[in-house]
């Protein structure tokens, strides 16, 4: 393990070793000028296996622009293709061949410059972590119940503060296109994933500057779990890296103290974040089969998502809940004559929730890869906590069987590809998952309601016991990006649904936030999003398409504050939807505290947090043919 607070050696795995093994063959290039000129061997392995996606994200695929992959370091492309997200392509590829593309798209510099933290380090006097205060969240949700709900305590901010903010401090990732987690802070210490960047920092909350820095063996794409790690351990974080390893570290001092790979299907990745429990890691598991199927070669599909339960001491799996059997084969075979397997999907990609009362997590799944369609994908599931026994599942969405295949909609333009084999055999195609993990309210005289937010622009409150549907509210029509796409926040009385519909005609688009009274089900307010591409924001090619909410709104006191996928931050008064404040994150000049390079972008994911008196804004998101962007944002009531 390679930290500044404390330098040993990395105990990575085979694949990090690859990936390893890969950067120094790209080294090695760089230094030959292999990478360089127009002949590079690079681009043959590109065109074929790559560009179909990524020279044209808009046309149906969600990957990231040959742009967005450009920026991204030789360690970060290797990961992906050795053990993460795009295994299934590289696969395929020679050794050779893994070199060339990593080489031909990394940008040529070494991936052990540490620089960005070096200029930063704090004095010697000011790197002390102090963990006596208590935290202000445990994880993406804040609480165990998923609620993104902070008291003025708990933030060191009021209403009257976010309506009146101002820069303090920003720190840019290097080699970093998105920003993907959110942090915890613990008194004056933020603990940070700088996941593209392949590190975890720890920075001081009144300066940025870096107490430590724990090099990580691949990038960790979620946000960080705080607790104590297991009976009598230390207070710890952790994370989902690439390569599928939880990673657990020591919150004083940066080591890393364990790895271990939850999963029961190795090509998935752990996209959702974990969430710490009385000695218990709870970890959503989800999949990579829905992207790995637009290749017309790929045997669609084996894969399926699960919630496992790892000892917080050493990362042992103690249960795993699963949302169907393994995948058998069909019988049958695409038109290019690979052959089909299932059922498979219903991947978890959101954090859960624990409801430590009823011991019971709560999580959501996404839609089916292939068929046979189950009853668990686009539903919210309740699984015993002790034991991973499942107690009930709502099922929002049948038939939802659905890849990056097929076409958005039975009534899309777009035909079906070969392992879409399925299209007309009853799927409703329309990739209605549940991106948002499950809300747990608590109503008074213990009337609680389990509340979920569905890409479908549906925002649901069940019956905790029994999963019945209690209220139904729908915002739009939904899209594959949402509808409600990352999380849902509520503030003991209201429940907020931030909208995104990407590239839906303005007259039919519900972008914006919808506050809906739980009690009730009434929709107590909405707000609508308007684009602006005015002045210097004309400049930002998404302006007029892209300006919904997508990230997880985030309550404070009596505030909802959300960031908006053109890179706006928003702040609402929480019981009547009057805009408090806004914040333009990407037109404004920054000077980082670590000197390097800024760009904002569109906010999105774990986009706003907060602590120690700060808010936080993760700016840049370059997936989906979003703004990218390498910028943490740290706002303070204006002085």
């Amino acid at each position: 393990m390679l930290t500044w607070s404390n330098r040993a050696r990395l105990g990575a795995g085979l694949a990090a070793a690859a990936a390893a093994a890969l950067c120094a063959g790209f080294a090695i290039a760089q230094a030959h000028g292999e990478a360089e000129g127009p002949q590079h061997p690079g681009k043959a392995v590109y065109d074929q296996y790559c560009a179909a996606c990524h020279n044209a994200p808009e046309a149906g695929s969600r990957a990231a622009p040959v742009a967005s992959l450009r920026k991204m370091s030789a360690q970060t492309l290797a990961t992906v293709l050795t053990s993460g997200v795009m295994k299934p392509i590289g696969d395929q590829l020679t050794r050779e061949q893994l070199r060339a593309v990593v080489t031909y798209l990394a940008p040529a510099e070494q991936a052990a410059d540490t620089g960005w933290i070096d200029r930063a380090m704090c004095p010697a006097e000011r790197r002390a972590v102090d963990l006596n205060a208590r935290p202000a969240q445990v994880g993406f949700g804040v609480d165990l119940d998923n609620t993104r709900r902070m008291s003025a305590a708990q933030a060191g901010l009021k209403t009257r503060d976010l309506a009146n903010l101002e820069v303090a401090w920003t720190f840019a990732m290097p080699r970093t296109t998105g920003l993907r987690g959110q942090g915890v802070v613990v008194g004056n210490t933020l603990f940070y994933p700088a996941g593209q960047a392949n590190h975890i920092v720890a920075l001081d909350t009144e300066t940025g500057c870096v107490k430590w820095a724990t090099r990580t063996p691949s990038q960790v794409r979620n946000s960080l779990a705080y607790g104590q790690l297991g009976k009598g351990g230390p207070m710890g974080l952790v994370g989902g890296e690439a390569e599928g390893d939880l990673i657990a570290l020591d919150a004083r001092t940066g080591k890393i103290l364990w790895r271990a790979d939850p999963r029961h299907d190795k090509t998935a990745p752990l996209s959702g974040s974990p969430l710490i429990h009385d000695g218990k890691v709870i970890v959503p598991i989800s999949g990579s089969d829905v992207a790995a199927a637009m290749r017309p070669a790929y045997e669609c599909c084996k894969g399926h998502g699960a919630v496992a339960a790892v000892d917080a001491a050493n990362g042992k799996v103690l249960w795993t809940w699963h949302t169907m059997e393994d995948a058998k084969p069909l019988g049958r075979a695409n038109s290019q004559g690979a052959a089909a397997y299932g059922p498979s999907g219903a991947p978890v990609w959101s954090s859960p929730a624990v409801d430590v009362k009823r011991g019971v997590v709560f999580a959501s799944t996404g839609e089916n890869t292939s068929p046979p369609a189950t009853k668990t994908s686009d539903a919210i599931v309740s699984i015993d906590l002790k034991s991973g026994r499942q107690n009930w599942v709502f099922q929002a969405l049948e038939n939802d069987v659905w890849n990056m295949s097929c076409p958005a909609g039975l009534d899309s333009a777009r035909p079906p590809g070969p392992n879409c084999y399925f299209a007309k055999e009853g799927s409703v195609l329309q990739d209605h998952d549940f991106g948002a993990g499950p809300v747990v309210f608590r109503g008074k005289g213990g009337k609680d309601v389990i509340l979920g937010g569905q890409k479908s622009g549906d925002v649901w409150a069940l019956d905790p016991a029994t999963g019945k549907v209690l209220w139904r509210q729908q915002f739009g029509k939904g899209t594959a990006l949402g509808g409600v796409h990352w999380g849902i926040a509520t503030d003991g009385v209201r429940v907020f649904a931030p909208i995104s519909d990407p590239s839906v005609p303005k007259d039919r688009s519900a972008a914006g936030m919808h506050a809906v009274d739980v009690k009730s089900g009434k929709v107590a307010w909405q707000w609508r999003a308007e684009p602006d591409c005015t002045g210097e924001r004309a400049k930002i090619a998404i302006c007029g398409n892209r300006y919904g909410l997508s990230a997880a709104p985030l309550v404070i006191d009596g505030a909802v504050v959300a960031g908006s996928l053109d890179g706006r931050l928003w702040v609402f008064d929480a019981a009547t939807g009057k805009v408090l404040a806004k914040h333009d994150t990407i037109v404004a000049a920054y000077k980082p505290v670590n000197g390097v390079p800024a760009q904002g972008g569109s906010i999105d994911a774990a986009g706003v947090f907060a602590g120690g008196g700060l808010l936080f804004v993760n700016s840049g998101y370059g997936s989906f043919g979003q703004a990218p962007g390498n910028l943490l944002v740290a706002y303070r009531p204006k002085r």
